[in-house]
């Protein structure tokens, strides 16, 4: 939903009437009387206000506390101060200091208040414009990090694994999808391009050295009952056995290595259900269960078909972009 109304705040209620009956039949207006009760409609109301325009001299904190509040919390909303001419050094001072888009002089002059208020509205809708744009670009980003993440954990796997990898990661991709994998943040403002692929580099090698080191535990189990004993023992407390099946309860090693951010490395135990199921992901069956995801070990299934990567990474990109 588009924001579309005025929030105005002064402690003078013949303002606040005043300011509602002359800007009301250009936007939807709101009011409070202290900069406490702003806050709080804020808190209440805040995707619905474009503009949020206050008065600087009120009883207790200052208007523009709550313009600062409003730029920390709602940073896409137009701030707007209105001020005696004998305060104009205030108003400068939270223009420079990024706190109001512009100022109003009081006593007001009306056709020059309507004019600043449709402007802050245009303002504010080419805002939202602007963000919507910023995030299904930024989406698009995150959905391409997820499947070259998806690739390079294939690479991994092949690199040193047996032949029948692609089973092993189906699974795992199976997983990530059934436990709500997320697109993988991407912190633009702390880091370039070239800054993004070096620490997507250095995680895949993280990655392949630990993988390295869980071989000579999962490679040495010979039956399925040692096998889920050992898929608990890699992710202690985090995997209840019962019979022929363990449920894994913990949902980030199930989808860390897809969704986390780039700089945050791999421990072992977070690679440890990827390195499992390079041997014992061909017999692997999946189902979900209120207390997390249920394996069990059962007969070698068929090959994974020729476009199960490609299908793969539609079905968790298109699944995490919905969730997002």
């Amino acid at each position: 939903m588009r924001p579309d109304k005025i929030l105005y705040v002064d402690d003078e209620p013949m303002a606040l009437k005043y300011f509602e009956r002359l800007i009301s039949p250009m936007a939807p207006v709101l009011t409070a009387l202290s900069v406490e009760e702003g806050k709080a409609v804020l808190q209440a109301r805040g995707g619905e206000i474009a503009v949020l325009i206050s008065d600087q001299r009120m009883p207790g904190a200052m208007g523009n506390e709550l313009l600062r509040y409003a730029r920390d919390h709602h940073p896409s909303m137009v701030r707007m101060l209105t001020t005696a001419y004998s305060e104009l050094g205030e108003a400068i001072e939270a223009i420079n200091t990024g706190e109001i888009y512009r100022y109003v002089t009081k006593p007001w002059d009306l056709e020059l208040l309507r004019a600043d208020m449709r402007n802050a509205l245009e303002l504010s809708e080419t805002r939202c414009e602007r963000d919507n744009l910023l995030r299904e670009k930024m989406a698009v980003q995150r959905q391409q990090l997820l499947a070259s993440r998806i690739s390079q954990l294939a690479v991994v796997c092949a690199g040193f694994m047996h032949a029948d990898y692609a089973r092993g990661l189906q699974v795992f991709l199976q997983a990530a999808e059934r436990s709500g994998c997320a697109l993988p943040p991407i912190d633009w403002r702390s880091m370039d391009h070239a800054e993004l692929m070096q620490y997507e580099a250095q995680r895949s090698v993280a990655i392949g050295q630990a993988m390295a080191g869980w071989q000579h535990v999962f490679a040495a189990v010979a039956t399925p009952a040692a096998a889920l004993q050992a898929l608990a023992d890699a992710l202690p407390g985090q995997v209840e056995l019962a019979g022929d099946s363990a449920t894994i309860s913990n949902r980030q090693p199930l989808t860390w290595l897809l969704d986390a951010a780039s700089h945050e490395p791999p421990s072992p135990a977070l690679v440890a259900w990827l390195a499992w199921l390079m041997w014992w992901g061909g017999s692997a069956q999946l189902q979900s269960s209120e207390q997390g995801l249920v394996v069990r070990l059962g007969d070698t299934a068929s090959a994974a078909p020729a476009d199960w990567m490609a299908t793969a990474i539609e079905r968790i990109s298109l699944a995490a972009s919905e969730a997002a």
